[in-house]
């Protein structure tokens, strides 16, 4: 049955790609107790490599102020809106700087990087994206709220969230000491979060595989209500919400197709939430299913607006999911280019908001 512990070994062994594998712990040793316990449950071997943060981490006691903005400085906010009118603050009072949020392709990313790392940008404005492994010369992050929207609620910051964005700042050899602040001046919330110990992460993610698919006797929207409700025998994992997988099977089901095209179609990564995006995954499916039989047409650009190019992007990494998972001929080179010249457009526009 979906959820045994086969069904962990064989995500463990995914996830970890390698039957002697090394295990990289730098800021995150509240999950490494958890990462054995699977490793050991899949009778692999393992290695620990434990790293040390090489420059020390202060709260920056001064008040904040936006006419004192200096070199290496990170201005943290937590939606795309909010960057995106620091950028524009700043870019007004000549103040070159570099933008980071999660809708920015990787691509645009780079280039951003880049102009921050050369010093043409004076400051980086970004949102919590900065926190995943980023590694860039930060003398100071600023948080410029404390609190966030999750997805559910307006909450504050989590001291791993605190830690995690708070720990980019620093770089030995540039600068030899990292200062944490925060815009509003609430120095107590950012030194208690920094020191709080976290508690250790005890349950990892797992989600529906195709064994799911196996079960008979029931459609494959019911079979997911039933697998996420089931309780999971491995006490360490805990079920992903699986509402968007829910949505897409509602989105298709007048096509009738079969469970194993389902799952691949549930699967593909992209925003259901997005409608512009959800009538061009409907469409791919329309084309391939229904109207062209085997063929699907690439997505064109709508507009010249900022949201529209990084919507059209996401468009082509849609095309290029669909058409690899149903083996479908495409062009890559078309889709590489593509991405690189809608790239080109976002980082020009970012530079002029």
């Amino acid at each position: 049955m979906i959820g045994n512990s086969q069904r962990g070994k064989a995500w463990t062994k995914a996830v970890l790609g390698l039957r002697c594998a090394e295990i990289h712990v730098c800021g995150a040793a509240n999950a490494k107790d958890l990462l054995l316990e699977i490793i050991n449950d899949c009778g692999d071997f393992y290695d620990i490599i434990e790293y040390r943060r090489q420059t020390p981490l202060e709260v920056y006691e001064a008040p904040f102020s936006f006419g004192k903005i200096q070199n290496g400085d990170a201005l943290v906010a937590f939606s795309k809106k909010r960057v995106l009118e620091l950028s524009k603050y700043f870019l007004d009072r000549g103040v070159r700087n570099s933008v980071i949020y999660g809708d920015l392709p990787p691509e645009v990313r780079r280039m951003q990087y880049k102009t921050f790392l050369d010093g043409t940008s004076k400051l980086l404005i970004t949102t919590d994206a900065i926190g995943m492994g980023v590694n860039l010369p930060i003398r100071r992050i600023i948080f410029m709220d404390l609190q966030k929207f999750d997805g559910d609620d307006i909450r504050y910051l989590t001291s791993q969230e605190v830690k995690q964005i708070g720990g980019r700042a620093g770089r030995k050899g540039i600068y030899e000491i990292g200062y944490v602040c925060s815009a509003d001046g609430d120095v107590n919330f950012i030194r208690d979060n920094l020191e709080t110990e976290d508690e250790p992460i005890t349950k990892a993610v797992i989600g529906p595989s195709e064994l799911i698919t196996n079960i008979t006797g029931l459609p494959l929207r019911e079979k997911l209500a039933l697998w996420s409700t089931r309780e999971e025998k491995l006490d360490y994992y805990r079920k992903m919400d699986v509402r968007d997988f829910l949505i897409i099977l509602d989105s298709i089901k007048h096509f009738k197709l079969p469970e194993a095209v389902e799952y691949k179609l549930m699967t593909l990564p992209f925003d259901v939430n997005d409608a512009e995006v959800m009538q061009c995954f409907l469409k791919f499916v329309e084309e391939y299913f229904r109207t062209n039989r085997g063929h699907i047409t690439p997505p064109e650009l709508a507009g010249g607006s900022l949201s529209e190019m990084e919507r059209y992007y996401q468009k082509i990494n849609l095309f290029y999911s669909f058409s690899r998972n149903f083996n479908i001929d495409f062009e890559p080179e078309w889709v590489y280019s593509e991405r690189m010249r809608v790239s080109k457009r976002i980082n020009g526009l970012l530079l002029r908001l």
